[in-house]
């Protein structure tokens, strides 16, 4: 089962996406991840990644479409889960293109709404734990009183720079302009199913759940 997970900066879907490859096997693919594994891995598209970034720039549609390819082909796992890719609609029809080019099925959209007001106050409270990354939120998820991770008794936090209302509403500014598109563009294709993403993390994973439950895989 491949699935894409859609929501603006700081909706969950890292979170969800990190749940549904502990639960179900899945395979996580994340651009970032894949552009920074592919530049230390010595392979061919690695060293084209790796030339693209230290001239400073931009990493075409082209070879994102590349890695992921590699990837499917690799196989594992039990389905793919599409995190920050497609961010645009020329993205999702090279995306539609691939899958279908390797056999592959899309089988879910799942949108995590959210209100942006309501987002900003959440991730603004927002920190890492800087041992394993766990993430906690001064209203919703505090540190804990003994200032230890409960995932992994770290005793360091940090938050991210661009976590503050300004940059935040940047972000939200960029996500509705090149991303919101293609909300319509899957709903147009029947994937599509919204979600309340600013629920309970399990109540969210329980919301995912029933989506993957009901899609059935061609």
């Amino acid at each position: 089962m491949n699935i894409i997970l859609l929501g603006p900066p700081g909706a969950g879907k890292g979170t969800q996406a990190r749940h549904l490859v502990e639960t179900r096997g899945m395979v996580q693919l994340s651009t970032g991840d894949m552009l920074r594994e592919a530049k230390d891995s010595g392979t061919e598209m690695g060293k084209i990644v790796a030339e693209v970034m230290a001239k400073g720039e931009l990493v075409t549609d082209e070879i994102v479409i590349g890695l992921i390819r590699e990837k499917i082909e690799t196989g594992g796992g039990s389905g793919f889960i599409f995190d920050g890719f497609p961010r645009t609609l020329a993205q999702a029809d090279a995306l539609g293109e691939l899958l279908e080019a390797t056999g592959q099925t899309l089988d879910a959209v799942i949108e995590m709404e959210v209100d942006d007001e309501a987002l900003v106050a959440r991730i603004t409270a927002r920190s890492t734990c800087a041992g394993c990354g766990e993430v906690y939120n001064d209203l919703t998820k505090p540190i804990p009183d003994d200032g230890k991770c409960t995932n992994c008794g770290h005793t360091e936090f940090k938050r991210r720079a661009d976590d503050n209302e300004d940059s935040l509403r940047t972000r939200l500014m960029e996500y509705y302009k090149k991303t919101s598109p293609l909300i319509g563009y899957y709903y147009a294709k029947d994937h599509l199913t919204r979600i309340d993403g600013l629920a309970e993390i399990a109540t969210v994973q329980q919301s995912i759940a029933g989506v993957l439950g009901a899609a059935t895989p061609a």
